[in-house]
């Protein structure tokens, strides 16, 4: 039988350590590199980590470790330079310019990926505005070849026209996708408006930390579930009966990573939504990951700049059938003393899981009482006083 071999776009890591980064969390951004290539698709050949005293001005690099780098694409057939780091336009022509191929930074790459996992049509458009968003500064460098810089006869003109039209076109969409977008928010109020009254927990963290197999368990849903990078974009919410504490709503959220495009989680806020308005946070984080610390600061920060920071939370520690060094979960327990260690195969776990939301329902459940309580007393000894 005939078969095709689905073919893999090869690519070549490079990152830069300079004296100010932290050795440990720098080694985790380049194995997430590594996996997000993956995520995407793609083949990585080569591994290259620079270090410097501080970043080059035009290839972020450095001109040596570049001119290195395009001699190992030849030679492994990598046709792409995937860099750690934000970079400016102007730093991707240079570095394309001296390695003769094509060079994406870190954002460009999870923008392809979220592309690749966007299933609705909320996440094709926040994707979408993304990219807009991050495409846009980029047209001066797109038509630098039409632009004034170049020089003579008929270039003048015709580019700085092209230039002009193609940055109203892109803010004109950038416009209609934030207009679909806040109609579908619009939507999204009106739904949580029809849950009524119900507690709401949102479950957060890093991506691929296990959060859609724990709301499939507490649900009984059927999200699905890979282990990839950001496999859902889409906030899933379900209803779930908790023992001594009835119905609630959960919510799944999209996952977090560390130097996330600012451009994305702009365009992600309205679905982050849920995080904010929930009445308890489940932090859920990967027992097996070596990087907790440095995944945890991420979703801190992440839940500050969401105004989250005061919303309830349980710390849950996913996958610990994952961890066979029993000093490992000792270290944990130390570390959050009010965490919960769970596996999706181990039922014991899930019920302490469930009594823990049951007892946060209740706390949220006689605070509200009294609120609603003193609420009324103060209006009824306004009235009597006159």
């Amino acid at each position: 039988m005939n078969s095709t071999i689905p073919y893999r776009e090869k690519v070549v890591i490079a990152g830069l350590l300079t004296p100010e980064m932290d050795r440990s969390l720098f080694e985790e951004d380049m194995h997430e590199m590594e996996l997000l290539c993956q995520t995407a698709g793609a083949e990585v050949a080569m591994v290259f980590r620079q270090q410097r005293s501080r970043i080059a001005t035009g290839t972020y690099i450095g001109m040596g470790k570049i001119r290195e780098i395009r001699s190992a694409m030849r030679t492994c057939g990598a046709d792409t330079l995937v860099i750690d780091a934000h970079l400016a336009p102007g730093q991707i022509k240079s570095i394309e310019q001296t390695v003769q191929g094509k060079v994406i930074d870190r954002g460009q790459l999870i923008l392809d990926i979220f592309a690749m996992h966007a299933r609705t049509s909320e996440a094709r458009l926040q994707v979408e505005l993304a990219q807009m968003r991050m495409l846009y500064p980029r047209l001066t460098h797109a038509w630098t070849h039409f632009s004034q810089q170049v020089g003579g006869i008929g270039t003048r003109g015709p580019g700085e026209k092209q230039l002009e039209v193609d940055r109203r076109l892109v803010q004109k969409r950038i416009t209609d996708l934030k207009r679909k977008l806040l109609k579908i928010e619009r939507g999204r109020v009106i739904q949580r408006g029809g849950r009524g009254a119900l507690f709401r927990a949102a479950l957060v963290g890093y991506t691929n930390v296990g959060k859609s197999s724990l709301l499939n368990i507490l649900c009984g849903s059927s999200v699905l579930v890979e282990d990839k990078l950001f496999a859902t974009l889409d906030t899933s919410t379900r209803r779930s009966y908790i023992p001594g504490a009835g119905n609630i709503i959960i919510s799944d959220t999209v996952g977090l990573l560390r130097k996330l495009p600012h451009h994305l989680i702009a365009s992600f806020r309205s679905t982050l939504t849920e995080v904010s308005e929930a009445h308890l946070l489940l932090v859920v984080m990967d027992a097996s990951s070596n990087w907790i610390e440095q995944q945890m600061t991420t979703v801190e920060e992440v839940l500050e700049d969401l105004s989250a920071e005061t919303v309830p939370r349980l710390i849950v520690f996913n996958k610990i059938d994952l961890v066979d060094d029993p000093f490992v979960r000792k270290r944990l327990a130390l570390r959050w003393p009010e965490a919960l260690f769970v596996s999706a195969f181990d039922k014991k776990s899930v019920a302490a899981l469930k009594t823990a939301i049951s007892e946060s329902v209740r706390e949220f459940t006689n605070a509200r009482i009294k609120d609603d309580l003193i609420l009324h007393t103060t209006k009824q000894y306004l009235r009597d006083d006159g």
